[in-house]
């Protein structure tokens, strides 16, 4: 019986350890997490230089989640939504291992309301976005939060999915 115990405890670690040697593979990859999703696909279609321009520059990668630069609100609201919250994730983590980078996060609102009032409403959609990635531990000095208001909508009808498109704060990267 001690004997089966033996044999079956060590097939036992034996398989965890085999299991566990193949997932550092992916983990010693340093790329984006979306690029990782694609990593069986980029090596047969592209070529190791592609391959490194994608690393060297994922913020205009279409397949990374850096290529998301627009967090939407709710009506009146200045609140992140949950939905949004991997965009700024992805936003916090790249800063962080780019001190050298800045951003400018433009706040945005529909076109109801006043001038005034909507400004307002800009800054504190903004300062939301700027709050949370320094909660993530992005640098203040990374960030600036400014309103435009409702002078630079996306959507220029008047239907409620237009609305909607335009109530955001936009990340943009050193002057873009």
């Amino acid at each position: 019986m001690n004997w089966k115990q033996l044999v079956l405890g060590t097939a036992t670690v034996t398989l965890l350890a085999a299991c566990a040697s193949t997932k550092p593979a992916a983990v010693t990859s340093n790329t984006a997490p979306a690029a990782t999703a694609n990593q069986g696909v980029a090596p047969a279609d592209t070529g190791s230089s592609n391959q490194g321009q994608l690393n060297a520059d994922p913020l205009h990668d279409p397949n990374s989640p850096l290529s998301k630069r627009s967090v939407y609100f709710d009506f009146d609201s200045s609140t992140v939504k949950g939905s949004d919250k991997p965009t700024v994730e992805a936003h916090a983590g790249y800063l962080k291992d780019h001190a050298d980078r800045k951003v400018i996060i433009q706040g945005n609102t529909d076109a109801r309301g006043s001038r005034e009032y909507n400004l307002g409403l800009g800054q504190r959609r903004a300062e939301s976005v700027k709050r949370s990635l320094e909660v993530l531990g992005v640098k203040d000095s990374q960030v600036e939060a400014v309103s435009l208001g409702k002078e630079k909508p996306k959507a220029t009808g008047n239907t409620e999915a237009d609305y909607a498109e335009n109530r955001r704060a936009d990340i943009l990267y050193n002057g873009e």
